[in-house]
C-alpha cells in the first residue's frame, strides 16, 4: 500500500520505539517528567519562545491557545479555509464562547493588514470586540501553503496596533520555514503563540506544541488541565518527539517528492496538479472527466490511498514512510486507474 492520505500516517522509527522504551519519566502534571521538560525546552529554544507545552494534538493545541488568549463572547479573526474554522469540530464557539470572523483571504491565505483594520471590531456597550486573530503556515486547505514571513509580520503587526494578540496554527510550520529557508525562530518572531505539530513530517507517534510566553504557556497549563489534556507518565510519547525534533532538516526530501508527484500527475492526460510548497499536492480531476471521489476509490483498488478534497479535487501528501520510488509506482498506478476509468 502507497499511503499518501496524509502525513499523519507515519509510523514511528526504530530510534523512537526504543527511546519509548527507555525513557525516564515522572508525573507531567507535577512537572515531573524530565523527557517532557526537555521536549519543551527544545521546542521553545526552536522557535524562539521563552516557554513551551506538551499537548496530545494540534487541535487541542489551537484550542488551548484560542481559550487562554480571548475571554468569552469576543471574535476571533481569521481566514475561511482555517483549519481552527473549518475542521475542529466548532471548537472556537464550544471551547471559548468566541465567535468567528471570516475574511476570504485568497492565495494569499493570511489577511491583508487591511483585512485585519477592517475586519477588527472595537469593545464597547453592545459589542465584546476582537480579541485574536488566527493565522495559518503552511494553510493546510489551500494546499499547503508555505506563507512567506512578510506576509505574516504584516498581518501580526496590523493586529498589534490595535491590541489584538495573534496565534499561529503552525501544524506545518517547520514545513514552511524549511520551504522558505526561514529560521523558525524569525519565522515566529512576531506572533504571540504557536502550535506545530510533532506528529505529521517529524514523525512522532502522537503529539504537539504550544509555544509562547511564560506568563501565556502557564496560563495555557490550566486550560490544557481544563480540555482534559494533562497527562502523567507522557515521556513515553515525549520521547519519540525529542526524536522527531531531529527531523526537521529532511523535511525538504518531502518537498521534493511532492514536486515529482506533482510533475508526474500533470503529464496524466485529464490530471491537473499545481507545483506545491511543501508536501501537499493537489489534483484537479474534471478533464479526466472522473470525481474525486472516483478517482480516489479507483486508485485504493490498486493499493494506491488518497482523499478526495471536493468535487473535482484530491490531495496528495508525502511524508517520512513515503520515498522516491513510492512515488514512481504510485503515478504508474494513478495513471493506469485513469486510463481504465
Amino acid at each position: 500500500m502507497i499511503d499518501f492520505r496524509s502525513d499523519t500516517v507515519t509510523t514511528p522509527s526504530d530510534e523512537m520505539r526504543a527511546a519509548a522504551r527507555d525513557a525516564p519519566v515522572g508525573d507531567d502534571v507535577y512537572r515531573d517528567d524530565p523527557t517532557v521538560n526537555e521536549l519543551e525546552a527544545r521546542a521553545a529554544e526552536l522557535v524562539g519562545t521563552e516557554a513551551a507545552l506538551y499537548v496530545p494534538s494540534g487541535t487541542m493545541g489551537n484550542q488551548i491557545a484560542i481559550r487562554t488568549h480571548t475571554d468569552r463572547g469576543q471574535e476571533l479573526l481569521c481566514d475561511e479555509q482555517a483549519h481552527v474554522y473549518k475542521w475542529e469540530l466548532g471548537g472556537i464557539p464550544q471551547l471559548s464562547g468566541v465567535q468567528p470572523r471570516i475574511v476570504d483571504c485568497g492565495e494569499r491565505c493570511v489577511p491583508t493588514p487591511g483585512q485585519v483594520r477592517e475586519g477588527y471590531v472595537e469593545e464597547d456597550l453592545h459589542r465584546p470586540g476582537t480579541g485574536l486573530l488566527c493565522l495559518e503556515n503552511t494553510h493546510n486547505s489551500r494546499g499547503g501553503v508555505a506563507v512567506p514571513k512578510a506576509d505574516i509580520d504584516a498581518a501580526a503587526d496590523a493586529a498589534h496596533d490595535l491590541d489584538v494578540p495573534v496565534h499561529l496554527d503552525g501544524a506545518r510550520f517547520l514545513n514552511a520555514c524549511v520551504a522558505l529557508d526561514v529560521d523558525p525562530a524569525e519565522m515566529a518572531e512576531r506572533l504571540d503563540s504557536v502550535m506545530f505539530c510533532l506528529s505529521k513530517g517529524l514523525g512522532a507517534p502522537v503529539g504537539s506544541v504550544l509555544a509562547g510566553s511564560e506568563a501565556f504557556i502557564e496560563r495555557a497549563r490550566r486550560t490544557r488541565k481544563l480540555f482534559g489534556g494533562a497527562m502523567r507518565q507522557a515521556g513515553l510519547i515525549a520521547a519519540p518527539a525529542l526524536r522527531a525534533l531531529d527531523n526537521v532538516d529532511r523535511l525538504v526530501e518531502d518537498h521534493e517528492h511532492a514536486a515529482r508527484l506533482a510533475t508526474g500527475l500533470n503529464d496524466i492526460d485529464g490530471l491537473s496538479a499545481p507545483a506545491p510548497d511543501t508536501n501537499i499536492v493537489m489534483v484537479n480531476t474534471e478533464a479526466a472527466g472522473l470525481t474525486g471521489e472516483a478517482l480516489s476509490a479507483a486508485c485504493k483498488e490498486r493499493d494506491v490511498t488518497f482523499h478526495a478534497f471536493d468535487d473535482h479535487t484530491c490531495r496528495l501528501c508525502t511524508h517520512l514512510d513515503v520515498d522516491g520510488d513510492d512515488v514512481e509506482e504510485g503515478l504508474a498506478r494513478i495513471e493506469a486507474a485513469v486510463d481504465e476509468a
